[in-house]
């Protein structure tokens, strides 16, 4: 292999540096030394390049014994920023996020019914650029739809009745700045995993229920994405064998367990959100047996498929979000009673299945920690 280029091994030792702040915390130059292996004047060098683009500052020096007092080096809150964009049938968020992985800002934006999502989701990106604290670096967009490894071209969102298009594109033109695009529930399974319910296991299966169904895969800080289209669970035909889908086929996961289908089983038409939806129909169960008859039903059939789904993957974890968020107290103990009768190996492994907790705007917080990972990564240059 040859050797790397003066300014691919810059950009890698800076990427290694940043990622122990961000991991570990400040620390001198000493002992980011000790933690990247690198030598101390190249770690010097690099602290005095970022604090120099403010996104280092020196603490206070203070003296440990004997020696010279040592100066601790941190992450500049919010001086860069990772921005995360979701474009949904009747809603669009944003998120920002910094290089230490706090969360600087997220926000919704209801689609008014008639208006186009994506110019919706144009005008709260641009009011966001404006008024974030720090530098923009890179920005990722979640789509609910299938997303070509080429980060850009969509191939299929039958919820937002869009079939081989490049959103972000026209995103990336009105910002300014490179626009990456992949699938919603990718997205939110990595903000669950860095950020919410499954922080800190090996393997999690993340199911999102926006208007359609869709599921994420994280194995060791990964994304399984298999050719490219992997978690696309919503269209498995595990569902009622007579219900059509918006993808035009019968028996769809997501004509069963959707919100679109439990919302005409409880006639709840409601405005807002798929989390506000929800909670209405929470609220309908609590005063109406049928209303509750049909979680209870919708429990059942979620817990089929999770049983298909986690005898295949085996996740130590499975985080239901989106608007299963409101509906948990109606149907989690439910879903995890059928995982467990349906689930081969439930006598010698049962995931543990948990409530997200980041809500309906998961995916653009996961857009946002993608859109810091070139540079977290040493691929592109601060």
């Amino acid at each position: 292999m040859p050797p790397a280029a003066p300014d691919q091994l810059r950009r890698a030792n800076t990427a290694l540096v940043l990622r122990t702040l961000r991991d570990h915390g400040p620390g001198s130059r000493s002992a980011l030394a000790r933690r990247t292996g690198l030598a101390k004047a190249t770690v010097g060098a690099i602290v005095g390049e970022l604090a120099e683009h403010a996104v280092v500052v020196e603490g206070e020096a203070s003296s440990q014994g004997r020696g010279r007092p040592s100066t601790p080096v941190g992450l500049v809150a919010g001086s860069v920023l990772g921005l995360g964009l979701e474009v949904n049938v009747d809603y669009v968020a944003a998120a920002l996020v910094d290089l230490a992985g706090s969360r600087v800002r997220t926000t919704t934006r209801e689609v008014p019914q008639g208006d186009d999502a994506l110019d919706v989701l144009e005008g709260l990106a641009l009011d966001v650029r404006r008024e974030a604290p720090g530098r923009i670096v890179g920005a990722h967009l979640a789509v609910p739809g299938l997303v070509e490894r080429d980060h850009a071209t969509v191939r299929l969102a039958p919820n937002l009745g869009g079939t081989d298009t490049r959103p972000g594109d026209r995103l990336a033109a009105s910002l300014g700045l490179p626009v990456q695009v992949d699938n919603d529930a990718n997205l939110a399974a990595v903000a669950e995993a860095t950020h919410g319910a499954a922080r800190g296991t090996a393997s999690s299966l993340y199911i999102t229920g926006t208007v359609g169904i869709g599921g994420g895969i994280v194995q060791d800080g990964r994304l399984v994405r298999g050719s490219g289209f992997a978690g696309e669970v919503g269209h498995m035909p595990v569902g009622q064998p007579d219900r059509r889908c918006a993808c035009g086929r019968l028996g769809c996961w997501e004509a069963t367990v959707g919100l679109r289908p439990t919302l005409a089983a409880v006639d709840v038409a409601g405005e807002g959100t798929p989390m506000e939806r929800a909670a209405q129909v929470a609220e309908r169960a609590s005063t109406d047996p049928a209303a509750a008859d049909v979680l209870r039903s919708l429990a059942t059939d979620l817990g089929r498929g999770l049983a298909a789904l986690c005898t295949v993957l085996d996740p130590e974890t499975v985080v239901l979000g989106g608007y299963f968020q409101p509906l948990a107290p109606w149907i989690l103990d439910d879903a995890d009673a059928t995982l467990a009768d349906r689930l081969p190996s439930a006598d010698a492994h049962r995931p543990t299945l948990r409530v997200g907790e980041l809500g309906i705007e998961a995916a653009a917080l996961g857009a946002a920690e993608q859109a810091l990972a070139d540079v977290l990564s040493g691929v592109a240059a601060l």
